[in-house]
């Protein structure tokens, strides 16, 4: 669009943008090796790898335009002699109200590098000895994203060639001609987009659990248990309200109470094009924490009436919740196009002059209001129709130069 009378382009714009790898823990090996009869010995370690991204945004807009073209309301009156003529020019009024506001984009792997090594192995006869590893209870990914914007637009746009007064002339044409009079309005906003994706790193570190070559009546024990979860929100909140009142006139034109000579009434085309274009809310999320393992599980080599055992668990709970709320999308258009009403009446034309004549240009009103909104998509690629707000999400940042970047 090209913007000729005035330009109205509001941007607000708040981003959080994170991409982050969770710092791998050094590779971790644990043994019991080497002790003697009746010993008892146990190794137990936690990991806690934990990670929590919190996004906000709240954005408040109330734009409020007012844009006027006016080469209208002329008058030519009380004239004696000579022709009597009022051309106006072309009136036009562009309005375009743009706001974009609320994303959030979150990549974390939720997957480490470490491995894993853990051996019980050449202990003596009826010696206990256990390793147990486990991650701490507050191990897992959290991802919290929310959007609450409120943005209310009122757009008041005029466009006025017309409302010309040509009266009580005295000899001569009279002649009213009016320019185009065109009012475009467009209105814009795209609010609230939330994108997250949290999976592994493509790594496969390795798991090694080896009871080897214990005595007899042992008793050898393994227990994994690596649960991490992940905990993933979205939540978007929209109002937003539209109120449009746009006019083109070239109409209310009088000629009235001339003498003497033609009457003309010739008024340009009044077009109004009105476009209102919401769209709210979409959520988009993938989740891939299916950390794979190289694991080697082996028992070998005990003794006799030996108790030996491997347990390993590796799970993880997933909750994912999406929520949009568009409770107000109010959308108010009042657009009015008219060449009309015009009036030629009480003229005293010559003995061979032409009747009086009104001649109107077209009135075209053209409006348009589109509303998108309030889509969740889970476990796939994101929608050909997700916004595109004005943000590179393609931002590869690792964890150094995060903490740099926090200054930590």
């Amino acid at each position: 669009m090209t913007l000729k009378k005035q330009i109205i382009s509001i941007l607000a714009s708040g981003a959080v943008l994170l991409q982050a790898t969770i710092p791998a823990f050094a590779d971790t090996t644990l043994v019991i090796s080497g002790n003697g009869a009746d010993s008892e010995n146990e190794v137990e370690i936690k990991l806690n790898q934990s990670t929590v991204v919190t996004q906000n945004n709240d954005a408040t807009i109330d734009n409020h335009v007012n844009a006027s073209s006016d080469t209208g309301d002329n008058e030519a009156e009380e004239n004696t002699g000579g022709d009597v003529s009022i051309s106006t020019g072309d009136a036009t009024t562009d309005v375009n109200v743009q706001n974009t506001v609320n994303s959030n984009a979150a990549s974390v792997d939720c997957c480490g590098n470490n491995n894993v090594d853990v051996l019980i192995s050449g202990n003596g006869a009826d010696s206990e000895n256990e390793v147990e590893v486990k991650d701490g209870k507050d191990s897992g990914v959290e991802v919290y994203q929310k959007n609450v914007a409120d943005v209310k637009n009122h757009v008041d746009a005029d466009s006025n060639s017309g409302d010309n007064e040509a009266e009580e002339n005295t000899g001569g044409d009279v002649s009213i001609e009016t320019g185009d009079a065109s009012a475009t309005v467009a209105v814009s906003t795209t609010a609230n987009a939330n994108l997250a994706q949290v999976g592994g790193n493509g790594s496969t570190p390795t798991m090694s659990l080896r009871i080897l070559d214990n005595g007899a009546d042992s008793e050898n024990e393994i227990e994994l248990d690596l649960d991490g979860g992940v905990l993933l929100t979205q939540d978007n909140d929209a109002e937003v309200k539209n109120k449009v009142d746009a006019d083109a006139d070239t109409g209310d034109n009088e000629a009235e109470e001339n003498t003497g000579g033609d009457v003309s009434i010739e008024t340009g085309d009044a077009t109004v094009d009105v476009t209102v274009d919401n769209m709210v809310n979409f959520n988009w999320a993938d989740v891939d924490c299916g950390c794979l393992y190289d694991l080697l599980a082996k028992v070998a080599g005990n003794g006799v009436d030996s108790e030996n055992e491997i347990e390993a668990k590796l799970g993880g709970d997933l909750e994912v919740f999406q929520d949009n709320v568009a409770d107000t999308l109010k959308n108010h258009v009042d657009a009015d196009a008219d060449s009309g009403n015009n009036e030629a009446e009480e003229n005293t034309g010559g003995v061979d002059g032409a009747d009086p004549s009104i001649q109107t240009g077209d009135a075209d009103t053209t409006v348009e209001v589109g509303n998108t909104g309030n889509s969740n998509t889970y476990g796939a690629d994101a929608p050909a129709d997700f916004p595109e707000i004005g943000f590179n999400f393609n931002v590869q940042l690792g964890w150094e130069q995060l903490m740099a970047l926090l200054g930590l």
